[in-house]
């Protein structure tokens, strides 16, 4: 099973690609031989599987809820649409160990003190997050230091540079290299044989977007925004600015990082 994140849909893409994104991710995963596992809350209660109704009404109303917000969320009934942190809270909790998004949290450019709780989250989790690295708009460096002092290793799928998002290059050295879903799905093993919790799978974009640390600069400098808006803000001036084109790149990276982390649960459960 592959967990699957649903911040993408209800807050990180516009409409039709964020529909667009979550149902190629569960065709991807399915197309592996694997069962794709959609997390959310609805109407006060956790989801681990989504129907297309259940993607559709995230999609359409939903409030952005990380592992923080999962007791107000259920207790009050919402619509939930969870990140990273909240996603692999909940995969850990029903025992599945993999799981999908586009790109992890981190730390933000500029605020070392502004830390995504995805970061802690992979710390304490035994879940594997297959991602295109961290969203480019973070400090990737940062980012880096901070999953090295929460001792989360970042695997390079058939890479040994931590992707940047939009592009396969951010000048920074992953913890490790694997190379195929075999590999990958037996150093995983290993991993949590020895007692490490969460696994970062960094999985190179299958395209990039050109210019990609130009525009970033740019969007950095021209968002004013803080905490939960920052990130969907910034992303989305990126998008602006790239005439759309970083947006359709989201939808292929993600789409790819599912059925990679679908072949290595494949591996590694055989």
């Amino acid at each position: 099973m592959v967990a699957l994140e649903t911040s993408i849909v209800g807050q990180g893409l516009p409409a039709p690609h964020n529909l667009e994104a979550a149902l190629g991710c569960e065709t991807a995963i399915r197309e592996e031989g694997a069962v794709p596992a959609t997390v959310a809350v609805l109407d006060g209660r956790l989801h681990v599987g989504l129907s297309r109704d259940g993607i559709e009404r995230i999609a359409e109303r939903s409030v952005k809820v990380s592992s923080r917000d999962l007791g107000p969320a259920i207790a009050h009934g919402e619509n939930g649409a969870t990140t990273v942190a909240a996603t692999v809270h909940i995969a850990a909790m029903a025992g599945i160990r993999f799981m999908a998004t586009g790109g992890i949290g981190g730390v933000h450019r500029g605020r070392p003190e502004d830390e995504s709780a995805d970061l802690l989250e992979l710390s304490r989790s035994q879940v594997a997050a297959f991602c295109s690295g961290a969203k480019i708009i973070l400090d990737l460096a940062l980012t880096l230091e901070r999953l090295e002092t929460l001792a989360v290793p970042v695997l390079g799928y058939g890479t040994d540079e931590f992707p940047a998002f939009y592009t396969r290059h951010s000048g920074c050295r992953v913890s490790a290299r694997v190379n195929g879903a075999e590999d990958a799905a037996r150093v995983l093993r290993a991993s949590w044989a020895a007692g490490t919790q969460g696994v970062v799978v960094a999985v190179p974009p299958p395209s990039e977007l050109e210019g990609a640390d130009e525009l970033t600069r740019r969007a950095v400098a021209e968002v004013d925004a803080h905490g939960a808006e920052l990130t969907p803000r910034l992303l989305a001036r990126v998008a602006e600015l790239s005439s759309g084109r970083s947006v359709q790149l989201n939808v292929e990276l993600v789409i790819n990082n599912a059925r990679v982390a679908a072949q290595v649960a494949r591996a590694f459960a055989t």
